[in-house]
């Protein structure tokens, strides 16, 4: 009983080790694909403490038809391992908001700048001001929690989105 909730208390800490430092303020689409994509900064542990910048996108692919019986959400390329993977499943799969959702993530190769990591994200949202970019979401975390950072932010605009999509699905006929 008590290593539930140690598992728990660990993952409630990891959780909380990621921000998300800039959002996007759009919802997802109700049917078919949306993507989100995101800029990963992150630290590795001393003495080097890298920080590390990874550009990447998450396809949140709602279901064309939905069935009562409601599947599981698929998470693909998150995490390395397939404990790490079952243990989030079975936390979001108690959720109705990720039934019948497939997450795919891809990101491209990580680059190492010699900056500090508040200076490494200031420079980004500069830059991201700049090209007036506004659906590029940034997040740090530490580099072991790459793969729950990415999911954190996704679950983060899942949960946004999901009254502005019950509310289409009721202006449809659909519930």
């Amino acid at each position: 009983m008590f290593d539930d909730f140690e598992e728990m208390r660990r993952l409630h800490a990891a959780w909380e080790s990621i921000q998300i430092v800039r959002s996007v303020h759009f919802t997802l689409f109700t049917f078919g694909e949306s993507v989100l994509e995101y800029l990963l900064v992150t630290e590795g542990e001393p003495p080097e403490r890298l920080v590390k910048i990874r550009k990447g996108e998450v396809k949140v692919t709602r279901p064309l038809i939905i069935r009562p019986d409601g599947d599981s959400p698929e998470f693909h390329n998150f995490f390395e391992g397939m404990e790490d993977e079952r243990a989030i499943e079975f936390l979001i799969s108690r959720t109705a908001a990720f039934s019948n959702l497939r997450f795919t993530n891809t990101s491209g190769p990580e680059r190492i700048v010699s900056d500090q990591i508040e200076e490494a994200v200031a420079k980004l949202q500069r830059q991201l001001d700049a090209e007036d970019e506004d659906r590029v979401a940034i997040i740090t975390a530490p580099a072991a929690l790459s793969g729950l950072a990415v999911l954190k932010y996704t679950t983060d605009r899942v949960v946004q989105s999901a009254p502005g999509n019950v509310q289409e699905l009721r202006e449809r006929g659909l519930l």
